[in-house]
């Protein structure tokens, strides 16, 4: 009875390592997917333009919420530091994502439920990140070190001005290396804390986006079911925010949140990765006259590359909304903010990016816009944002 029991123990065993190896990889690879598979076909001109960009920037991935080896390439999804390497992609920013509802979708979501808990537990994460909010982000910066200190400085982490300057510096050197910045997807990681700003800035977390698929403290959600605007816990951590120098994304705020906070915000913000309703008209994207008000402010709006927020799965998509922002608001206020790995289906992965250059070319964009949009913009927003030191 006793060997019975030990081996029913061993299978057991087994049977929940197999379940921690093979599980996360799994939904990895049906979350955030690719509509046409690499190498990409790019011409000879939107190639050659490409390939003279000093500087390639990104605003959006949530890469770290899968635990993939981002030191490795990878077949599935959509960003990893060999990728962005090949594609000359200089800095990319990895937003962290802490809850996510149960259905969500783009109409109303409640806070009620969380999917992310479940995945942390498949994912053999830090017990301390399965239920509390913010070990969540602290857990997936902490892995962003981890990939920099074992990069063989291949790759790190910038968290000020000064930082950006010396590796703006040191890829003039040797351009085969890249660098990424931290931010948040949605301040309910602070779980209603004022102090947990403290404990994210000491992170090294620069930009804080303040909600995302569900109301919380400190207001309201394109996606919520109140989609009320500023909280005065919100109000209070606008001013904290700002004064640590800590970028707010207003990235899936609600109308209301997002007015509120352009009408008391006295440093530039930035939608890290959205659409404008002038080219998809849902109550995910932006109306002309939110982002006039952004770009009045010096703020950045990093395009999308997914469908719900371009109304395309195409680079010309992209370029589309890209183009047409640049013509309302000025082209020093349109970045990439692509949303990869953030569970949509894009048109291809980082690799694909020379594709947005050849659209941008397409739709008749001059080469000195291309380069701002592809990179400058980010670059100049950043050096002027972050810490000085």
């Amino acid at each position: 009875m006793l060997t019975r029991l030990k081996k029913i123990a061993v299978l057991l065993v087994i049977f929940m390592v197999l379940t921690l190896i093979l599980v996360p990889t799994a939904v990895d690879k049906t979350k955030s997917t690719i509509r046409v598979q690499p190498p990409y076909k790019v011409s000879e001109p939107g190639l050659a333009l490409f390939d003279s960009l000093d500087f390639v920037a990104d605003l959006h991935a949530d890469s770290l919420l899968w635990q993939r080896n981002l030191l490795k390439k990878h077949d599935y999804g959509h960003v990893d530091i060999p990728r962005l390497i090949e594609t000359n992609v200089a800095l990319q920013a990895f937003t962290l994502v802490s809850k996510t509802p149960a259905g969500m979708n783009y109409k109303s979501n409640s806070a009620d439920s969380d999917q992310i808990t479940a995945l942390f537990i498949l994912q053999a994460r830090a017990l301390k990140s399965w239920f509390d909010l913010t070990q969540r982000v602290l857990v997936q910066a902490e892995q962003l070190y981890v990939f920099a200190n074992q990069s063989e400085g291949r790759f790190r982490v910038i968290k000020n001005q000064q930082e950006l300057r010396q590796y703006l510096h040191d890829r003039l050197q040797n351009p085969a290396i890249t660098a990424g910045f931290l931010g948040i997807e949605g301040a309910q990681a602070l779980q209603g804390q004022l102090e947990n700003i403290e404990t994210l800035d000491h992170a090294g977390i620069r930009m804080v986006g303040l909600a995302h698929f569900f109301d919380n403290e400190v207001g309201g959600s394109a996606h919520g079911e109140v989609k009320g605007g500023l909280t005065p816990f919100g109000h209070k951590v606008v001013r904290d925010l700002e004064q640590r120098q800590m970028i707010i994304d207003l990235s899936h705020a609600s109308t209301q949140l997002l007015d509120d906070v352009l009408n008391i915000a006295t440093r530039p913000l930035i939608i890290s990765h959205s659409g404008v309703k002038g080219t998809c008209n849902n109550q995910r994207n932006l109306s002309d006259a939110q982002l006039m008000k952004i770009a009045a402010g010096g703020g950045l709006v990093g395009i999308a590359m997914f469908e719900q927020a371009v109304c395309g799965i195409d680079a010309a998509a992209t370029a589309r909304a890209i183009t047409y922002t640049a013509n309302l608001i000025g082209i020093e206020h349109v970045a990439l903010g692509s949303d990869f790995d953030g569970g949509v289906l894009t048109p291809f992965d980082v690799t694909g990016l020379p594709l947005i250059v050849d659209a941008l070319l397409a739709a008749g964009m001059s080469e000195a816009d291309i380069i701002k949009v592809m990179g400058e913009n980010a670059k100049d927003f950043l050096l002027m944002n972050l810490p000085a030191s």
